[in-house]
């Protein structure tokens, strides 16, 4: 496939045949001989090429003053603020990043020092989801206090919460004892739905709710991408117990979940798998937004090292949180997990001002290959048409 790309991408570089051109000066002819052949024009198909690929994934497109890939030319004055935050602020908030870590992994160690973790042979699966007393109490709280901390060591001072209100569809209707458990008291939510736009998603979840995604010492699920077979089911089954034991048992710890699969530019959501819905429980929709100034917090198509970079940089950073009211599901929903995801992403691209797109994370790999590559890019700009 490289060699055909290759083959393909040569052909194409080949030098068409050109028009008579005036003849110029000796001089002259000598300077032209040092240009390269059609640069102009390479350069403006290679314009073209990215901003029809901008177009093509724009859920995955940086619109702050670093660029694409967060490479993009700064001002002068821009320069010499970044640099600044490079020698000052950008040490001081990495050890106390470091500080925290360390202070909140010895608190988990000492909690668990005397308890076993569950084992699951067949699923790979070990953690102390199920763990209670004083040391969960100890490991939650402390956990929630260090991870605004965290935050706040890392520019964001203020979280701007809000609620929303929802009105009933029309077109969906509920039976009297529908969104109640058999005590007639409202069904507790097994998960909790958010849209992803970075991994600070995790740390702003952990220091509100602390779900159970959160560390291997709370049951943290782990998904390996790559498999497609019967660890994939497991994984899936075991997010569905969770969801199920959280939503009949009010100790266990809620599911935090992204169904997204990838983070995006903050802008879009992508569609949802149903891996959440398998249950069909209710679920507690969140919409996380990042307002930015300079640079944007969405870890879309920029390197973790350069996102952490100028992140800790950023003298201020910005974190909006809307939470919607318990999503509860009507049989129809339930019996088909699809239906339900798809209209609880409705709603939440609805009351987050949000652009519902039809890409994913393959989208997402072809493009970040396309950046990383310009050689590229006239092929992959039509592998994603269907």
């Amino acid at each position: 496939m490289e060699t055909e790309l290759k083959d393909e991408n040569t052909e194409r570089s080949k030098p068409c045949p050109q028009k008579s051109q005036p003849e110029v000066a000796p001089d002259d002819a000598s300077t032209m001989d040092d240009l390269p052949l059609l640069k102009s024009d390479s350069n403006r198909m290679a314009t073209e090429n990215i901003q029809e690929l901008e177009k093509k994934f724009a859920a995955f497109v940086r619109n702050d003053v670093y660029g694409t890939m967060g490479r993009g030319e700064l001002q002068l004055a821009k320069k010499a603020l970044l640099g600044f935050a490079l020698v000052t602020l950008l040490p001081i908030r990495v050890m106390l990043a470091m500080i925290i870590l360390f202070f909140y992994y010895a608190i988990c160690r000492i909690c668990t020092l005397f308890s076993a973790p569950n084992r699951d042979v067949e699923k790979e699966q070990e953690d102390f989801a199920h763990m209670g007393g004083w040391s969960r109490a100890v490991i939650v709280r402390s956990g929630r206090f260090l991870s605004r901390v965290m935050l706040f060591v890392f520019g964001f001072y203020w979280i701007r919460e809000t609620y929303g209100i929802l009105e009933q569809p029309k077109d969906k209707s509920f039976s009297q004892n529908e969104g109640k458990n058999q005590s007639g008291k409202p069904e507790r939510p097994g998960a909790i739905i958010s849209n992803h736009v970075s991994y600070l998603d995790i740390l702003c979840h952990m220091s509100s709710c602390f779900p159970s995604f959160v560390a291997k010492c709370l049951g943290c699920v782990y998904v390996q991408r790559e498999l497609k077979s019967s660890d994939f089911k497991g994984v899936a089954g075991v997010v569905t117990e969770r969801v199920r034991e959280a939503n009949q048992n009010t100790s266990a710890p809620m599911m935090m979940l992204f169904p997204e699969g990838t983070t995006t530019n903050g802008d879009f959501l992508l569609p949802f798998k149903t891996g959440a819905f398998l249950a069909g429980t209710p679920v507690l929709p969140v919409i996380l937004r990042y307002p930015y100034q300079r640079f944007s917090p969405a870890w879309d198509s920029i390197s973790g090292v350069r996102h952490v970079i100028f992140l800790l940089c950023q003298f201020i950073n910005y974190i909006e949180v809307k939470r919607l009211p318990v999503y509860y599901p009507s049989q129809e929903e339930k019996d088909n997990p699809k239906l339900y995801a798809y209209n609880v992403r409705w709603l939440m691209a609805r009351e987050g001002d949000l652009v519902m797109s039809d890409i994913g994370l393959a989208e997402k790999r072809v493009y970040h290959a396309a950046l990383n590559g310009n050689n590229s890019l006239p092929s992959i700009l039509h592998q994603k048409d269907d």
